[in-house]
């Protein structure tokens, strides 16, 4: 018997049983009481501990709901596929970045400078947890318009992260609402570092090559 199948209606079966399910994953502000809260949290460090441990295979949705201590059907309540789970994973890894740069002025003589400094620590981070950030880049690369919620949530980190960086630490007054301009920089560079991971995830690409492509998008949108 399959663990898990999808009914014709889009139901996730689990042991022969429909149980309904989101389309997308359930955010941190959707859900009412702090101990939902803390059972969305331990399944994505669940994940994160599975991804980190072995890759984008060893991520299996059961393994997850064992060791976050929830039953299946709860899962896919909260997450209703591996992809949404993952890249929710990303998001959560993105969020904590931002929040990182944003409780301190980053060091630097122009925003190019503090970018790169920003990027290249982020990368190194990424990079230290190969697993991990292959599990991560795969399904982000693999989620399709059902996963739109959560890799647009990913995009607002990145950007939030880097709109923080590209800030003249001596501007002191209010940071008021970024220009399209700043927004369309924001989202060329997190293509550019995403697509430059996917090339060192999968052996095409060597660490400076990463740093190397940054840099010249990097100087070339921020001169």
């Amino acid at each position: 018997m399959r663990e898990r199948g999808v009914s014709l209606r889009g139901e996730v079966v689990v042991h022969g049983r429909p149980i309904v399910t989101r389309t997308d994953s359930l955010a941190f502000e959707d859900l009412g009481s702090a101990a939902q809260r803390e059972r969305r949290r331990r399944i994505l460090d669940a994940a994160t501990a599975l991804a980190a441990k072995g890759g984008f295979d060893q991520v299996q949705m059961r393994a997850v709901a064992v060791r976050a201590d929830v039953a299946l059907g709860t899962l896919y309540r909260y997450f209703p596929s591996k992809i949404h789970l993952l890249v929710s994973v990303l998001g959560q890894q993105f969020e904590q970045a931002a929040e990182s740069v944003a409780r301190r002025p980053v060091p630097g003589n122009t925003a190019a400078d503090r970018v790169m400094l920003v990027l290249g620590r982020t990368t190194r981070m990424l990079q230290r947890e190969p697993n991990l950030t292959e599990a991560l880049t795969r399904a982000f690369v693999f989620a399709d318009a059902s996963a739109a919620h959560e890799i647009h949530v990913v995009g607002l980190h990145v950007s939030r992260m880097l709109l923080a960086a590209m800030r003249d630490p001596a501007d002191t007054s209010p940071a008021g609402e970024p220009t399209e301009e700043q927004r369309a920089i924001t989202k060329v560079i997190g293509d550019v570092w995403f697509a430059s991971l996917v090339q060192w995830v999968t052996g095409r690409a060597s660490a400076a090559d990463v740093a190397t492509s940054l840099d010249v998008a990097v100087r070339l949108l921020l001169r």
